[in-house]
């Protein structure tokens, strides 16, 4: 029976290309889903979004010269290009700033304001002289409060992961100008009262029997130390009115709706642009009183958005009393780091998205990305070790054996699949290997647990090139051509095998290898059923082409190269 899988990834944000820790923390694992999902045959809508309002973004144009207009649609452009160029596989990639995002998002907070879940309070807040504004969130800067990092943002500590308030800051100064001319001045705001959903959430969160025991154990501890009102509300110009059916609350004309309030509401947003352009029916996905009760909704995002979502965007949809469809199964990750330390855009440390593209395709990065994802612990990325990963798994093993193999049959056969001779002992230990690999593997990626999954794919390559070893058709040729046909053809097979298998993780790479035998999209099913007949699709007389050579290796000149451009200690 096919599901319906709705599939989203925390939106990254406008400010700037992504780095490869951004990538790996949500958008790629999704899109590893999203194509496994599809190959077994499900209904899958993969959603993701620019996240785009905020101070970040206007801090950024502001240093770019630009207007926030301009800059975020460039920004958007950007990413959108270097996600397709990535092959992530978005069925929409949408823009918190659209109109329906804006619309929806002053619903939510007119139906939770109606429920008596949102109330205007007066608040002291860091008021700039210099630059005559309020300074929320990023516009201000200071030394953290918990750890003394004295570069602490006004809305969250890099250092130590605490969320801060402006006011919390000691010596504070502006982000804007850098004067420390500032004082505390009260504005009003509105505020969520999540405190009064304690109980709500913390049921829900009870209830979730697919959470990852890393998603689990940050709910918990934000619910153990008691939900708090917050502020969804800022004094900046850019991002959601705060307007009731277009009219702008009195008081409110020169407020805008906090970011990390409209943001998780933009995976609804963007699934209505979808829908807008596909003819579909976007509630279906989203009310459950529309059939969105047959949707699994699955998440993916790094563990420091991971509070947000079990938490404040769960109050936002359970605070509506109305049939939102909440997440099912939230996949969080830790976090990829640079030689152990953090990836740095302004001081040029570490790899990103547009970089890794110049330097080799991108299937090496997906490849290394997901074999070694940050899932039970942060992992540290060094080149060495993707420099490795590249040589051993993708040129020695998989593009080996591909190349051994076809090479071998045009050498002695010619371009076409062999006849003659029957399976015999090195066969059979072979389909029992992939009788038992496969079906862990696919499990290993329909629970999301993609090391272990990875850890598989690269087994039953290895147990290719064994099997070559043991069946070693080059020497059965020269007293028995027929026994050699039985390993020619069992190696074309395997090849044709990998290349379905390897889809969700080296989409470009497993192309190439389907293009071996005239194979394009869409791609064949998910292999179920035995090895034995697995591994007989490709029949006698199937043509084939010779293929170029998969991957290419990496050099020790070029990783010394690379550490010195990305500053790797």
């Amino acid at each position: 029976m096919t599901k319906r899988i709705l599939i989203t990834s925390a939106l990254p944000y406008i400010n700037g290309i992504k780095h490869l820790g951004n990538l790996v923390g949500s958008m790629l694992p999704a899109d590893v889903y999203a194509r496994f999902e599809r190959a077994r045959g499900n209904d899958v809508l993969y959603i993701c979004a620019t996240d785009e309002h905020g101070t970040p973004a206007e801090l950024a144009a502001r240093a770019a010269g630009q207007s926030v207009e301009e800059y975020c649609a460039e920004q958007h452009e950007i990413q959108k290009t270097a996600g397709e160029a990535f092959g992530l596989s978005y069925d929409h990639f949408g823009r918190s700033s659209d109109p329906s995002n804006h619309k929806l998002t002053q619903y939510f907070a007119h139906v939770l304001e109606e429920n008596g879940l949102i109330e205007e309070r007066a608040d002291e807040q860091v008021y700039s002289v210099t630059d005559e504004r309020f300074l929320p969130d990023r516009y201000v800067e200071g030394t953290c409060p918990h750890c003394g990092f004295e570069k602490a943002r006004g809305d969250q500590c890099d250092n130590c992961g605490n969320l801060l308030d402006p006011v919390d800051l000691i010596e504070p100064y502006s982000a804007i100008s850098g004067s420390r001319d500032i004082e505390v001045r009260e504005t009003r705001h509105l505020y969520l009262l999540q405190s009064k959903l304690q109980e709500k959430i913390a049921s829900w969160v009870d209830g979730q029997q697919r959470w990852p025991s890393l998603t689990k154990s940050i709910a918990k501890k934000w619910l153990n130390e008691g939900l708090r009102d917050r502020s969804i509300t800022r004094d900046l110009k850019w991002g959601v009115p705060v307007a009731y059916n277009g009219t702008p609350r009195p008081g409110f004309e020169n407020k805008v709706f906090y970011v990390w309030f409209d943001a998780p509401i933009e995976y609804i947003a963007a699934t209505e642009e979808w829908a807008k352009k596909s003819g579909e029916d976007w509630q279906s996905w989203w009310r459950t009183d529309k059939g969105a009760d047959e949707v699994t909704y699955v998440q993916f995002m790094g563990k420091d958005n991971v509070a947000f979502h079990t938490v404040s965007f769960p109050c936002t949809l359970l605070g509506t009393e109305e049939p939102w469809k909440t997440v099912d199964t939230l996949k969080s990750l830790n976090w990829l780091t640079w030689y152990g330390g953090k990836f740095s855009t302004s001081q040029g440390r570490g790899i990103f998205m547009d970089q890794a593209l110049e330097l080799l395709p991108a299937d090496t990065w997906r490849w290394y990305l997901m074999a070694n994802a940050p899932e039970s612990d942060d992992t540290s990325f060094t080149l060495e070790s993707f420099a490795g990963s590249v040589n051993k798994d993708l040129a020695d093993v998989l593009g080996n054996f591909v190349n051994r193999i076809t090479r071998f049959c045009n050498s002695k056969f010619g371009l076409e699949v062999p006849a003659g001779g029957t399976a015999g002992a090195a066969e059979h230990a072979l389909y029992a290997e992939i009788d038992r690999r496969l079906p862990a593997y696919t499990e290993y990626l329909a629970q999301m647990e993609f090391r272990k999954a990875f850890a598989e794919l690269r087994a039953m390559w290895v147990s290719g090139n064994e099997y070559l070893q043991v069946a070693a058709p080059w020497t059965a040729y020269k007293t028995d051509p027929e026994q050699a046909a039985v390993g020619v053809r069992t190696g074309l097979n395997l090849i044709r095998l990998f290349g379905v298998l390897s889809q969700p993780v080296i989409p470009f790479m497993s192309a190439r290898i389907m293009a071996i035998f005239g194979e394009t999209e869409p791609y064949p099913a998910w292999p179920e059923g035995k090895a034995v007949d697995i591994l007989s699709t490709v029949k006698p007389g199937t043509a084939f082409e010779l293929p170029e050579v998969l991957v290419t290796k990496v050099e020790d000149t070029q990783i010394e190269e690379w550490k010195d451009r990305f500053k790797a200690p």
